[in-house]
């Protein structure tokens, strides 16, 4: 792989994905959800968005009550997967845990 941004190859995926316990692959993205009071949730939505401002690289997130969501794949690669997606999966998993949020099985 030349960059964090070349998409991945299905033997890459499935290896990256092995390295991510907790995130699920839909199509292509990787998914994980966390349980978190709503307010706790806009605190980390907030932490998220300071790494991923400083990586130039953002998940989509969907906060509801009691649970937050992200999703991760590569706009600009044509929305592939690639390493740098599974790198902001391990920075969300560190600040998830910094908050306290609870990993959901959906």
């Amino acid at each position: 792989m030349s960059d964090e941004k070349t998409p991945l190859s299905e033997g890459e995926i499935e290896a990256a994905l092995a390295s991510v316990p907790g995130w699920r692959r839909e199509g292509d993205e990787i998914t994980r959800s966390f349980g978190i009071r709503y307010h706790g949730g806009v605190a980390m939505i907030v932490h998220v968005a300071d790494v991923e401002r400083l990586i130039s690289h953002h998940a989509d997130i969907d906060l509801r009550w009691g649970r937050i969501r992200f999703g991760i794949t590569t706009h600009d690669a044509g929305h592939r997967l690639t390493a740098a997606d599974f790198d902001l999966a391990r920075r969300i998993d560190a600040i998830a845990a910094a908050h306290l949020a609870e990993p959901l099985d959906d």
